[in-house]
């Protein structure tokens, strides 16, 4: 008798988050050894003031930047704060969207994202530049992907750190009326770009819900 045996499940290997991270970081040692950092930064990141002059995006040289802006950071800091966000929201969005959508969702939200801080950012001669845009679409899409999800938050009460598990949609909330806020009286106003959080957040939101029906047909395989 032959019996049907069901094959070994295989792990899917889940590679954009981590090519996204290790692209951003040779993004930043090409800046660090740059023989001008300061001009490698307008080179490939958006220049802001394109509300004056948008057509400067179609010139040949400045339209690939809403896409090399993404993988640009003037701070070591910056660099491992996004990196952080990505690990919390990427790999779980990638399990769910699979690598390339997860690319789509980063690459184009965050292009979308960084091109409207560029118009919107106030301060003259500055450079829009960094994944945030990209990981804020990323947290969007996490939202309409997992609503009822629950994130872990440490909490400082007195002396002491208690961790606390709170609805990802509350935590997402605050988030993005803080982003709202700080847009008007955040750190170094008008220097920051913090509509890109905006930008790329709502972009997220509207690309995940376009995937929803493949995301089901997706775990529908599985």
């Amino acid at each position: 008798m032959f019996v049907d045996l069901p094959s070994r499940a295989h792990r899917t290997w889940h590679w954009a988050a981590p090519l996204l991270a290790i692209v951003a970081i040779a993004g930043y040692v090409a800046w660090l050894v740059a023989a001008d950092p300061g001009a490698w930064l307008h080179r490939w990141g958006l220049e802001s003031g394109l509300a004056d002059d948008w057509r400067t995006l179609l010139a040949p040289a400045r339209m690939a930047t809403p896409f090399t802006s993404l993988f640009l950071h003037a701070s070591a800091w910056h660099l491992v704060g996004n990196g952080l966000f990505l690990l919390i929201f990427g790999v779980p969005a990638e399990r769910a969207l699979g690598p390339w959508r997860l690319l789509a969702l980063f690459v184009v939200g965050g292009a979308l994202a960084n091109t409207l801080a560029a118009f919107l950012l106030v301060a003259p001669d500055h450079v829009v530049v960094g994944a945030s845009g990209g990981i804020s679409a990323i947290i969007g899409a996490y939202l309409v992907l997992f609503p009822h999800a629950r994130l872990g938050v440490v909490v400082p009460l007195g002396l002491w750190l208690e961790f606390v598990r709170a609805p990802a949609a509350l935590l997402i909330g605050l988030w993005v009326v803080l982003q709202y806020l700080l847009t008007f009286a955040g750190p170094a106003v008008g220097a920051v770009a913090w509509w890109a959080h905006l930008g790329g957040f709502g972009a997220g939101v509207l690309m995940a819900l376009a995937f929803r029906s493949a995301v089901r047909e997706r775990k529908r395989g599985r």
